[in-house]
């Protein structure tokens, strides 16, 4: 009887050194676990964050694009004084460049109101890489045409202000002052929305390297 009784002591006895045996590892790795967890948490957190501020850009170079392009389309001035054959006045439509310009606005404000959409969808789903890449590609496309009608009329601007006396342009501005303040206006504007732009590929960027 008492050599049962030792027995089964000592089999209970292995029994739950086999139990703690088992458990340690998972016991241990908890804190690896929640570490995991908790990082993954806050990725999250920011690249939510880099969604809000990319979806608040956007509004705003739509609000800098409008401006541009209906600031440039309302571009126009008649001289009060005229002749019998000639009337002075000047109109956006009257250069191909300006002209240019308002058309590449207009499909720069259409596209930013519809990637708003994008934006959104990056924000409930943080996680998500194929809106962002599509944004960051057709961001990337936008920045170039917005620059190149903010360049290409940025010239003109000048022009009208400066001349050029190796080619015997005169300065207009003199004559047409509110059509060239306008004009000017809505380069800056278009400038502006350039430079948003690139603040949003940067975002995406940063957010896709984070993935």
């Amino acid at each position: 009887m008492e050599k049962s009784q030792e027995s089964t002591t000592i089999e209970m006895g292995e029994s739950s050194k086999l139990e703690r045996k088992g458990k340690a590892p998972l016991l241990g790795s908890t804190p690896a676990i929640a570490a995991v967890v908790g990082h993954n948490k806050g990725g999250g957190k920011n690249k939510k964050g880099i969604a809000i501020v990319d979806l608040i850009l956007r509004i705003a170079a739509v609000a800098t694009s409008i401006g541009a392009a209906v600031g440039m389309g309302t571009a126009g001035e008649t001289l009060p004084f005229f002749t019998q054959f000639f009337q002075f006045e000047a109109g956006y439509d009257d250069l191909p460049t300006f002209t240019f310009f308002v058309v590449a606005m207009s499909i720069v404000v259409g596209y930013l109101v519809l990637s708003i959409p994008f934006s959104i969808v990056c924000i409930a789903r943080s996680h998500a890489v194929v809106p962002r890449l599509l944004l960051i590609i057709f961001d990337t496309a936008f920045v170039t045409l917005t620059t190149a009608a903010a360049g290409a009329s940025a010239a003109i601007v000048y022009l009208a202000h400066n001349g050029n006396q190796d080619a015997n342009w005169l300065a207009f501005c003199n004559q047409f002052g509110d059509f060239c303040q306008t004009t000017s206006g809505a380069v800056v504007a278009a400038f502006v929305t350039v430079v948003i732009f690139l603040l949003m590929v940067l975002l995406s960027a940063i957010a896709l390297k984070r993935h």
